[in-house]
């Protein structure tokens, strides 16, 4: 391959990617590029970053990618890529004030955001709900606390109304097993607690508050694509002995199947027995009904595997991951991606799948007014490769969101890892479009001319 290709991305001939119908988009969220902290309520991120050790370059989101002020120049870029949708997260603490009335300025902003989007045939993806929990639910419990879940329908009803029709598909959360498990068992989210008897809790609220809200998107958006985003790595025994093959499943089981089987199957696993009665959810007569509520898509997030080995005190523990990494450790596996829709497809009837978060950090410098990120274009290729091959095995892809759009502060990390197709200069806000960007935007040129001129995605 020459060095000119590893600069280029392509879909292959007769690949379902190319089809007209096929979505291209990329993603961002609230806290990590809005800024403007000073307009809105306080979240469980700006205390959490306020908490010495926990952010790694102890920085903030009080300004992040000022998007808020600079959305009109953050738009062009998403027009200039030629991109099908934008999935973007609404703020809870921008739109809504602490006695559950509606926050007029602050839906103001993405009532412009999202008239612009529809101007533009971008179909506007929007996630109700990306981890800025408002500091005052905290203080009254939190996502363990059930009541959070009912405030959480009360703020998709105020949303959804305030928006009206402007939007293409809503998303409830994005994420819960991060919301629960980093934030409430391991500490290393917002909120920052490691108490294992309220980390499953969480996860049952959360999971609550996804089917109250999808009740809500019935009755207001019934016309939007309703569904919710999980984040899945498939899991691998580090060899092929049987224990270490048992200890796959049952961090499988732990880490993806507590979420998906709830909201596919309305059942949470057998290993629910086995927890500590401390540990165990209050599960109410009918909650799991109102978790497996039906599904206009689901969305999965993928980035990397995980590689377990048998361990007699915990039953599973995850060895090092193996070169090639990503910046941020991750080891860059693509047929993990694979393996991991194929297997969806057979283990449930699924509605369509929308793979709604795949990208790399690496470790971009600009050099004479350019970034040359040939590493994620190189991981972004054998992605969509990998995707292809799981469509050629029969699962129902709807669409591919990159992440993401702009470098932005990456939660834990603060800003020091990159995963945007735009670099930012933090200290100038400067925008510089990288050779991914170009080689996205020139996918999408190719693909719109293969098909007749037809904007993708319609």
């Amino acid at each position: 391959m020459s060095r000119n290709d590893d600069l280029k991305l392509k879909v292959p001939a007769g690949s379902p990617m190319r089809a007209p119908g096929f979505i291209f988009g990329v993603a961002t969220s609230a806290f990590q590029i809005e800024g403007a902290s000073d307009a809105r309520l306080p979240c469980i991120w700006d205390s959490f970053c306020a908490t010495p050790g926990k952010i790694r370059d102890h920085s903030n989101g009080r300004v992040a990618c000022d998007h808020l002020a600079r959305w009109h120049s953050d738009l062009e870029l998403i027009t200039s890529l030629g991109l099908d949708a934008y999935r973007f997260s609404i703020s809870w603490p921008r739109v809504m004030h602490a006695d559950g009335t509606i926050n007029r300025k602050g839906v103001g902003f993405y009532l412009q955001l999202l008239d612009s989007l529809n101007e533009r045939h971008c179909k506007p993806f929007v996630t109700l709900y990306h981890w800025d929990l408002p500091q005052y639910l905290q203080e009254q419990g939190g996502w363990p606390n059930r009541d959070t879940a009912f405030r959480f329908r009360d703020y998709v009803d105020q949303i959804t109304r305030a928006l009206g029709d402007r939007v293409y598909s809503y998303v409830t959360l994005n994420e819960p097993w991060c919301s629960a498990y980093l934030g409430y068992e391991t500490g290393v989210h917002a909120p920052g607690l490691t108490d294992k008897t309220l980390s499953k809790k969480a996860a049952h609220h959360l999971l609550l508050a996804h089917g109250l809200g999808m009740q809500v998107l019935e009755q207001n958006s019934p016309a939007t694509l309703n569904g919710i985003v999980v984040n899945l790595s498939p899991s691998y025994g580090a060899t092929d002995s049987a224990a270490d093959r048992a200890a796959a499943v049952a961090a499988d089981t732990a880490m993806n199947q507590w979420y998906l089987k709830p909201l596919l199957q309305g059942v949470y696993p057998e290993s629910l027995e086995r927890l500590p009665v401390a540990e165990r959810p209050d599960i109410q007569a009918d909650d799991l009904n109102l978790i497996s509520q039906p599904l206009d898509f689901l969305g999965v997030n993928y980035y990397t595997r995980a590689v377990y080995k048998a361990d007699a005190a915990a039953g599973f523990v995850q060895v090092p991951p193996a070169p090639p990494l990503t910046e941020m450790g991750w080891e860059i596996y693509p047929q993990g991606l694979t393996d991991m829709l194929v297997s969806l497809h057979e283990q449930f009837d699924l509605p369509p799948v929308y793979v709604a978060e795949n990208g790399a950090a690496t470790a971009d410098v600009i050099v004479d007014g350019m970034v040359n990120d040939a590493t994620r274009i190189r991981y972004f290729q054998q992605h969509l490769d990998a995707l292809d091959r799981a469509l050629e095995r029969g699962v129902r892809v709807a669409g591919y969101f990159h992440w993401s759009l702009l470098d932005n502060f990456e939660w834990a990390e603060g800003y020091a890892k990159r995963f945007g197709l735009v670099y930012v200069d933090y200290a100038t806000q400067r925008r510089t479009m990288k050779q991914s960007a170009h080689a996205y935007a020139e996918l999408l040129r190719e693909r719109a001319a293969a098909n007749g001129g037809t904007p993708a995605g319609s």
